[in-house]
C-alpha cells in the first residue's frame, strides 16, 4: 500500500534536518518537490508547488496507487501543508485511502519562542 510522507525541512540552516527526514527522502520512490542537491539525494522528483498543486495532486495519487509508490512531499523550507503547498496532495491521498504520515522537523515557532525571553 502506498504512503505519503509529509516531510518537514529546515528553515535557514540545512544542518537542522532530521536523520529521519533524510532517510525518508532516500527510501521513498518519488519526491514531490526538491531541495535535495545539498544532501546528495537522487530520488526522482516531480514538481508540486503553489502554481500547479491543484492539477498535480490527482495524477500523483493515481500514480501512487498504480505503481504502489511511497512519496515524500517537501518544500524548499518548512513544513508542507502549513504555510507551504501540499494540502491538495495530502487531501487527495487521504481520500484515496493512502496513509498520510508526518515526518516532523524543527519548527521556527518553537525556536523563536525559546530565544524570545517570554515565559512560555
Amino acid at each position: 500500500m502506498p504512503r505519503l510522507f509529509i516531510v518537514a525541512t529546515p528553515i535557514g540552516n540545512l544542518s537542522d534536518i532530521s536523520a529521519r527526514a533524510l532517510q525518508t527522502l532516500r527510501d521513498c520512490d518519488l519526491i514531490a518537490r526538491a531541495l535535495l542537491n545539498h544532501f546528495e539525494i537522487d530520488t526522482p522528483c516531480v514538481s508540486n508547488h503553489q502554481h500547479n498543486e491543484e492539477n498535480r495532486a490527482a495524477p500523483i495519487v493515481a500514480r501512487m496507487l498504480e505503481e504502489d509508490l511511497d512519496v515524500a512531499l517537501v518544500t524548499d523550507a518548512g513544513t508542507p501543508c502549513i504555510s507551504d503547498p501540499g494540502s491538495f496532495l495530502a487531501k487527495e491521498a487521504a481520500a484515496a485511502g493512502i496513509e498520510v504520515l508526518a515526518v516532523p522537523g524543527p519548527t521556527a515557532m518553537a525556536s523563536a519562542l525559546s530565544v524570545s525571553g517570554f515565559d512560555t
